[in-house]
């Protein structure tokens, strides 16, 4: 009888972890970025953060008026950017970049970025377009 039970546990213990999982939500593209507002900026990294779901790269752009903004540039997951070329020594913090994307639908220093231009001309893509799935 203990064994049942135990066996009965461990079977409800592993539905539940595949059910779960699936179940978490991610938000889409046009839900949170226009891609009617296409953006490209150029300023320094202030810091990369390789993670997943999304990784992040964030720089500084200084405006006509000399106002310094930090924008906060979402990117495919960290795993994605290694296998297209992404190293993290590309992304120095106090290098400058242009970086291409689409600004957030808040109106905030945010966007999703599509392609990233480092000094020496390199491209690295870095997300996929609005109307991909």
């Amino acid at each position: 009888m203990k064994r049942m039970v135990l066996a009965t546990l461990a079977m409800a213990m592993t539905l539940g972890v595949f059910t779960v999982n699936p179940a978490r939500a991610h938000h889409s593209f046009a839900a949170e970025f226009d891609q009617n507002k296409p953006l490209k900026l150029t300023g320094k990294i202030t810091s990369m953060r390789w993670a997943n779901p999304h990784a992040w790269v964030y720089i500084d752009v200084t405006g006509e008026d000399g106002k310094v903004t930090n924008w906060g540039w979402e990117t495919t997951a960290a795993n994605t950017l290694y296998r297209r070329g992404w190293r993290k020594e590309d992304l120095t913090v106090g290098v400058a970049v242009t970086i291409e994307g689409y600004q957030a639908r808040s109106g905030q220093p945010v966007a999703n970025a599509s392609a990233i231009t480092l000094p020496d001309g390199k491209r690295l893509f870095a997300g996929a377009a609005p109307t991909e799935k």
